[in-house]
């Protein structure tokens, strides 16, 4: 690992950047922290972080990252991203920074943003073979004819609309009308809804303009909460059942960098493709804690040219990972199980998303502002 480079992490608040900070730090890599204001500035407060710039908007973190590094002499800086307000900013100045920085891009401006489009990444979705539910994009107000219910309404975008506001589920047409009347997208997808048994996350990392991919862990949910996600989880190692399909899209896309690729699991154990997300993600530290760090494995995949092979490693059978205060309110507060049963989990977890012994006070803010974070 080039350890004399810069590394810099500009993301909104959130425990997400927290472990890309933490995996780098772990690796013996004090990065830069570009914070933009989140609910609690968790991230913020890693002992890891070499230098906290704070910004109140990502446009602002922008000038940081152009003022303070775009000029740096010797290798570029690497910059890794954890939300997608953030990618598709950088996204659209790709060629402003592709000779300033290393960071995750798909060749060309806007490319990532076309792909953040949920239409867009279905039909690629379908075309490379992977299972697909019944979609439609329509104008914000309009039922088209012959629509099954019951169905499910999105943003199209992570960047459009009130993005998770704008989920609803609907039976029947008229409470179809009816969320119509909250939601924020003026493009709205519709989605036949299914009830899942669970969801299956995927995390890793490509090179190569999407040619090589580092598949690491899968996740799955310990329980459900309908319209929500689950905050305990059970990870292991990727099928090799989704290597092919997913390869040939990211190919297809071009991307360099980490990503997050999301399936349902409906009641007969079929899977349906959901979205790639084309950057870190909330689980991505739960690798780190596995023994396969994504943030320092693309850095260093990125700069040799070619990946690691020798990377993969085995995960142990029930491998646990808590998004501590989360799960607490999700469980015990609401009284599915005691604080001592909920004790044990949180003893027993592998990863904690807030929790390190090593790097503390980002879980005492967290246990302090537990209400902005459940």
């Amino acid at each position: 690992m080039d350890k004399d480079r810069t590394y810099i992490v500009m993301a909104i608040e959130h425990y997400n950047p927290l472990g890309v900070i933490r995996s780098l730090g772990e690796a013996g890599i004090n990065p830069v922290f570009i914070a933009v204001s989140g609910r609690v500035p968790v991230a913020s407060a890693s002992r890891y972080i070499k230098q906290v710039h704070y910004a109140d908007s990502v446009e602002a973190g922008y000038k940081i990252l152009i003022s303070q590094y775009g000029a740096e002499k010797g290798g570029k800086p690497i910059v890794f991203c954890s939300d997608d307000k953030t990618m598709g900013y950088l996204d659209a100045r790709y060629e402003e920074l592709k000779d300033r920085f290393i960071f995750f891009n798909a060749g060309a401006s806007g490319r990532i943003t076309k792909y953040m489009d949920k239409k867009q990444i279905l039909l690629l979705a379908e075309k490379h073979g992977l299972n697909v539910l019944n979609t439609v994009v329509v104008k914000r107000g309009d039922i088209p004819d012959g629509l099954e219910f019951p169905v499910i309404t999105k943003s199209i975008s992570p960047n459009a609309g009130g993005w998770k506001a704008d989920v609803n589920i609907c039976r029947d047409k008229k409470e179809l009308e009816e969320a119509y009347k909250n939601i924020k997208s003026s493009d709205v997808l519709v989605q036949k809804y299914i009830e899942k048994k669970n969801e299956y996350c995927l995390d890793g990392f490509s090179i190569h303009k999407g040619q090589q991919m580092f598949h690491a862990i899968a996740s799955t949910y310990n329980y459900l909460i309908p319209g929500y996600y689950s905050p305990y989880m059970t990870v292991s190692r990727p099928m090799e059942r989704f290597k092919k399909p997913l390869e040939g899209m990211m190919a297809e896309i071009g991307f360099e960098g980490i990503y997050s690729i999301e399936f349902l699991i409906d009641s007969d154990d079929n899977y349906w493709f959901s979205e790639i997300n084309f950057r870190n993600s909330t689980w991505s530290y739960a690798s780190t804690q596995a023994g396969m760090a994504l943030p320092v494995l693309w850095a260093e995949a990125t700069l040799r040219g070619e990946i690691d092979t020798s990377a993969y490693k085995n995960i142990r059978n029930g491998f646990t990972a808590m998004v501590e205060p989360v799960d607490y309110s999700k469980r015990v507060e609401t009284g599915r199980i005691s604080q001592a049963d909920w004790l044990i989990d949180f003893k027993a977890a592998d990863c904690g998303f807030y929790y390190s012994k090593e790097d503390p006070e980002p879980f005492r803010l967290a246990v302090e502002n537990w209400e902005k974070l459940g």
